[in-house]
């Protein structure tokens, strides 16, 4: 049974939801990605939350960070252990708020979570794509949820709200489809990775396809690169925390000894700790879903991309008001990378919006309770619902 009390099921919590997918781009009408390859057919798994109302001016899209996906709220049965990834943030009342909302959350293009990648068949095969997949980009993942939302007959979003990888679609769709976009909201995120991300994205990737079971990415009907994912987002899962967080958590205690080993076991609790989050993720995750969505991260750049290399130029594109946040504590996506956006936006005379929260817990801290993140969401999405 889930930590949360039946009171929290059914009076917070949006309740019961169900995971629905939408497939398009069949052949010979294939998706064109930024590559110049052509994907098709594609399938995205959605959730929705709340109603439209009858204006339609209520839809806000929610973004998920690398391993998410489209379960951003609620629960699948009665019986179900773990709510959405963001169900602290979406529900009655919340921050955002499925009594006055619209809200939607698509897997993203090359995940492995119900949406198209790596891991599905490919149709002219039979077989799982491999490294045949395509390479996505940021921008590919949002033109597909553009044909998701055509689908759903949205033709302007209140919001567009995501961190991190998330943070990155939403900047990229309120440059490549400013006309939808009402309010943006890009939380923990940069308009490019610096090289550190990088360094840490390519050390991660190595370490999986150094796996004697990658197998060039064709293990899909063998053993698995077990080791190498878990290795993959063991070195992740360090980034998303903090020198405090650890601290504060782990220190230096021991893990059920009272003195060293003496040995390679995991003598200290943040060892052990790290060793079973990669184990857990090797459960739930494609090896090579991680390696594309890494890629896609690393290749984000939102001012050569659309800018000729000035991210100044890229948001003079945008008619969205913003509001930007970051986290003390993030040493992944550091507050100078969102003060950049700001300075960015304030440049083209945008209507920004800026808040860098004190938080110990590193770039996971959006993922997690803050009374303060839900006031402000709540309080800028009324502003934006009431101008409109």
């Amino acid at each position: 049974m889930s930590e949360y009390s039946e009171h929290d099921r059914q009076g917070i919590s949006v309740g019961l939801v169900e995971k629905k997918f939408f497939t398009f781009a069949a052949p010979p009408g294939e998706l064109t990605l930024e590559s110049g390859a052509g994907l098709g057919p594609v399938t995205l798994a959605y959730e929705t939350y709340g109603r439209p109302d009858p204006e339609n001016r209520n839809a806000i899209l929610i973004l998920h960070a690398l391993s998410g996906d489209s379960h951003g709220a609620g629960y699948y049965s009665p019986q179900d252990p773990k709510p959405g990834w963001w169900d602290i943030m979406v529900g009655p009342g919340k921050g955002i708020d499925t009594d006055k909302y619209f809200v939607i959350c698509s897997n993203i293009l090359g995940s492995c979570m119900g949406s198209t990648g790596p891991s599905s068949p490919n149709p002219k095969t039979g077989k799982p794509y491999g490294l045949e997949f395509p390479l996505v980009t940021i921008g590919d993942m949002v033109q597909a949820q553009k044909k998701l939302l055509d689908h759903l007959g949205i033709g302007r979003l209140l919001a567009v709200i995501g961190g991190s990888i998330g943070g990155m679609q939403v900047l990229e769709w309120a440059v490549r489809y400013p006309e939808m976009v009402t309010a943006a909201v890009p939380l923990a995120t940069a308009t490019k990775h610096s090289a550190l991300a990088i360094a840490f994205n390519e050390v991660a990737r190595q370490a999986i396809m150094a796996d004697p079971h990658w197998n060039g990415g064709d293990y899909y009907s063998e053993a698995k690169p077990s080791l190498g994912l878990s290795v993959a987002r063991m070195i992740g899962h360090i980034t998303y925390l903090s020198d405090e967080a650890l601290r504060l958590k782990f220190g230096r205690r021991l893990q059920e000894r009272h003195d060293f080993s003496y040995n390679f076991d995991a003598d200290f609790q943040v060892a052990s700790y790290l060793r079973y989050q990669g184990a857990k993720f090797v459960e739930r995750f494609d090896a090579n879903s991680f390696l594309y969505i890494t890629k896609a991260a690393d290749y984000f750049d939102l001012g050569l991309q659309h800018g000729n290399g000035s991210s100044v130029e890229a948001f003079s594109k945008t008619r969205a008001k913003f509001l930007v946040v970051s986290f003390t504590s993030d040493w992944l996506y550091p507050t100078y990378q969102s003060k950049e956006i700001v300075s960015a936006l304030k440049k083209n005379g945008r209507d920004v919006s800026f808040l860098e929260i004190e938080a110990e817990w590193g770039h996971d801290a959006f993922l997690l309770p803050s009374e303060r993140l839900t006031a402000l969401l709540q309080g800028f999405l009324d502003r934006v619902y009431r101008e409109l």
